[in-house]
């Protein structure tokens, strides 16, 4: 059920520190993203990204063997943008298919720091629950205006994480 604002004397908190939007919390945008990207595959470019800086910042939703290289993932977007995470992508579906060894390949994400002990951060800059939705859609204004904020949320999260090495 989605929750609104207005009608809810109580304000709901999302693990990340955000407080809830009109859609409800993070979880409601990052299953509403989730249900409109299946209809729209130009906004499907961003979903590696959308998945794992949703779970990053709420890694009691993920699994925890996996936070790791979500996190590197998420590193590498940052350094090398989303052409370069989509071929690390591709190349562990290609991996997957051929019958290559099983589990995850880390050598694209080797280059990249651990996710940090001692998390998660009590705050990110930017979170799901600040996405602006128009009619219904989060690519109101089209597909680089979303990416743009699927960035900046993804960015947020490595800086956060980051935070709590100091």
């Amino acid at each position: 059920m989605v929750q609104i604002m207005a009608d809810s004397p109580v304000v709901d908190r999302c693990e990340c520190g955000a407080v809830a939007g009109p859609l409800g919390t993070c979880v409601d945008y990052y299953h509403a993203i989730l249900s409109e990207e299946q209809a729209d595959a130009r906004m499907y470019r961003w979903h590696a990204l959308v998945v794992c800086a949703y779970l990053v910042q709420h890694p009691s939703r993920a699994h925890e063997k996996y936070l790791d290289g979500q996190f590197r993932q998420l590193q590498l977007y940052v350094d090398q943008g989303l052409d370069a995470l989509l071929r690390v992508a591709a190349r562990q579906v290609a991996r997957n298919k051929h019958g290559a060894r099983p589990g995850y390949d880390m050598a694209p994400l080797a280059a990249y720091a651990p996710l940090p002990p001692g998390g998660p951060p009590g705050h990110f800059r930017a979170t799901f629950c600040a996405l602006p939705v128009r009619d219904g859609s989060f690519v109101f204004d089209g597909h680089p205006a979303y990416g743009h904020r699927i960035e900046t949320i993804a960015e947020a999260t490595v800086e956060s994480w980051r935070s709590i090495q100091a």
